[in-house]
């Protein structure tokens, strides 16, 4: 448990470390769940995989779940949890100069949020930033959002309701909604970490997420991005598949770049 914002709960986060060498770098994962669901345990696997491939530590963080915690509560979590993994790197063994963010989904979403935050409040610094599927836009306008509602996993309608959990039932497409929530809404993106974010064909969050990268390649910020055909949102999951392999395979490789491996 690790202290949380002012006036707010501790916050839990778990610590993974790897057996015998370890790299004086972390990943700091953040799971997905529409911002409604998911816990610690979500992303346990593969935060052990993660661990034990690229030898270096990883910190998990627990936030908060809408409804019954809308933003800006989760992403509050999300940056307390950062701060703390950043001032006690020493404890960790982890140069704080080397801290990566990563998420999936509404994990993503927040970490592209937990970028800006951060960016804007003077760090805690980040090295880069690992966008999966990132959920991003609550104006639910863009081309793919509008023609998948019926694909596996995710969904407009379920987006529909992620959203409006998050914000607050009537906030979603807004003219008040914080960059913070919706980052594709950030209209200076200057000075954001470089950033590798990954989209699959047949996902409603497909076209912001290349947005988005457009937006952060417009404003000078080193990004890689990487469209998987024949994929869904959490096709990954299909691990036998030639597609999941490559997937997987690729996020190693550009994690171990990012982190200075």
């Amino acid at each position: 448990m690790v202290p949380g914002a002012v006036g707010d709960p501790e916050v839990a986060i778990r610590i993974y470390r790897p057996v015998g060498e370890c790299f004086p770098a972390a990943i700091y994962d953040v799971h997905g769940g529409g911002f409604v669901v998911g816990d610690l345990e979500m992303n346990h696997r593969a935060n052990v995989v993660l661990a034990r491939e690229l030898k270096v530590v990883v910190v998990s963080v627990d936030y908060r779940l809408a409804p019954e915690n809308p933003y800006p509560k989760p992403l509050e979590d999300v940056y307390a949890g950062l701060v703390w993994a950043a001032t006690h790197s020493d404890e960790l063994g982890v140069d704080a100069r080397r801290i990566v963010i990563h998420g999936a989904s509404a994990g993503g979403g927040l970490c592209a949020g937990l970028a800006l935050l951060a960016r804007d409040r003077g760090g805690p610094e980040i090295a880069f930033q690992f966008l999966n599927v990132p959920e991003l836009d609550d104006r639910l306008m863009t081309q793919s959002m509008i023609a998948f509602t019926e694909t596996p996993l995710w969904n407009r309608p379920l987006a529909v309701n992620s959203w409006d959990h998050y914000l607050g039932a009537g906030r979603a497409g807004g003219q008040d909604v914080p960059i913070y929530a919706a980052p594709a809404r950030a209209t200076d993106l200057t000075g954001l970490p470089p950033a590798y974010i990954s989209v699959m064909e047949f996902d409603p969050l497909r076209d912001e997420g290349i947005a988005y990268a457009q937006a952060l390649l417009a404003a000078g910020v080193s990004v890689e991005l990487h469209l998987f055909p024949g994929t869904f949102h959490g096709s990954g999951l299909v691990e036998y598949a030639a597609i999941s392999q490559r997937e997987k395979a690729e996020s190693l490789v550009v994690l171990s770049r990012a982190l200075g491996l």
